[in-house]
């Protein structure tokens, strides 16, 4: 079959790259894609977030027989419901269901609906009230925009003072545009953090290999935050009774609640989750695959990913047996200096004889005058397996080494931290 993919970063690439080792899929569109989707899809040039110009492109298509949507913004605007309305096949949640990501508000409440565990909050639509409460409320504490931020509406605060500031930059200034109309005011969590997804076709769920992101743009999880630096999987301390709890009491009861709502979740769920003294907790939750998660996650699944997405869309996931492979990867970002906040576009990337078991996921690369260039803040994910975590490390950035563009910069860290929590 004929595949289109919606989306142009690294999570897109990862997704192609294990689409295209399917013998069900023929030929990959990706919309908009980079210059490394280039080479295994061809590329077209439609504003995704217009969802009746991607409906009516995939009209045109008769080619095209499924379609997945990867990007919360698209999602979230409805682009699934668009193509089955016009009667294609799509993955990922409907609009209905999206809201879990979308709105930050809306999951904290379905969460205390439904008893799944998650840090205490208050949810403020007017600044004065969010301001009064930020000036009594416990320090560090988390405040998160309620929309659709590109990951980066979060933000930890140590300090009353830097609570304030970022209220203020948040309603106020409209740092992260509507986003922040709605602040959730969070308490703050203490303990190891883990990125859990699952497959849902909302009467099944299958997890993943759990997998550890860094947000922090800098070494110790210092800097700002951003869509991610790099991740490893799988998260060293997450063992069988991690797995059974999390199952028992978050997993399976978000996809119940989510169909008493009537919003029956069908695609990826991932579960941002933090191990507390108190037992595993629901830090966010997306409606997609994660990035750069994704990067890691799939060169370690050995089932055909097609034959997965196929599952889910029909409502046969009990059907698919999902395996991993044993072993270890790790993602190193590359990023554009400045990046979370402004950096240049357009520099010349140039890569060296890299390891051949070594993969790159674009990002933000564009193709110009035959050479490669940026074209976003993280440009590249260098990824490899190892037999451990340490293995895959050291291959990663044995090779991000051979790899250089003006301003570059990367963390010199990542699959390091948690290597010392005890595994349960």
């Amino acid at each position: 079959m004929n595949v289109l993919v919606i989306g142009n970063g690294g999570r897109e690439h990862a997704v192609i790259q294990a689409l295209a080792k399917s013998p069900k899929v023929n030929k990959i569109y990706a919309m908009k894609g980079n210059a490394g989707i280039a080479e295994l899809a061809e590329l077209v040039n439609v504003d995704y977030c217009d969802v009746k110009a991607v409906g009516d492109w995939v009209d045109a298509h008769k080619d095209v027989d499924f379609t997945v949507v990867t990007p919360d913004d698209p999602l979230a605007l409805g682009l699934v419901d668009e193509l089955e309305s016009r009667g294609h096949r799509a993955f990922g949640p409907r609009k209905n269901a999206a809201i879990i990501e979308a709105s930050k508000a809306f999951s904290k409440e379905l969460m205390k609906k439904y008893n799944i565990p998650t840090a205490k909050y208050e949810t403020f639509s007017d600044y004065e009230a969010a301001k009064a409460y930020v000036d009594t409320c416990d320090i560090p504490v988390v405040l998160k925009a309620d929309g659709l931020a590109l990951g980066k509406g979060v933000l930890i605060c140590t300090t009353r003072e830097e609570a304030q500031d970022g209220l203020r930059e948040m309603m106020l200034d409209k740092k992260f545009g509507s986003a922040g109309n709605k602040v959730v005011v969070e308490e703050f969590l203490v303990g190891p953090e883990v990125s859990a997804l699952a497959f849902t076709d909302g009467k099944t769920i299958k997890p993943m290999i759990t997998s550890c992101d860094h947000k922090r743009a800098l070494d110790n999880d210092e800097g700002l935050n951003t869509g991610g630096m790099g991740t490893f999987c799988p998260a060293p301390f997450f063992g069988e009774k991690s797995a059974k709890e999390v199952m028992e009491k978050i997993m399976l009861p978000t996809m119940y609640a989510m169909n008493a709502e009537g919003r029956t979740f069908k695609g990826v769920l991932y579960f941002g989750l933090m191990k507390t003294k108190d037992g595993y907790k629901v830090i966010e939750y997306n409606s997609r695959f994660g990035d750069p998660e994704t990067q890691v996650i799939l060169p370690m699944l050995k089932t055909d990913l097609m034959e997965i997405f196929e599952a889910v869309v029909d409502e046969r996931l009990d059907e698919v047996n999902v395996e991993w492979e044993d072993g270890a990867c790790v993602c190193l970002v590359l990023a554009s200096g400045g990046y979370p906040e402004k950096y240049e576009k357009g520099k010349e990337i140039t890569f060296g004889d890299l390891d051949s078991d070594v993969v790159l996921c674009h990002a933000g690369t564009a193709e110009k005058d035959g050479k490669i260039v940026t074209s976003g803040g993280r440009v590249l994910g260098v990824c490899a397996k190892g037999a451990d975590i340490e293995a895959a490390r050291q291959k990663v950035y044995a090779n991000a080494k051979k790899i250089s563009f003006d301003g570059m910069f990367y963390r010199k860290d990542i699959g390091i931290k948690y290597k010392d929590v005890v595994k349960e």
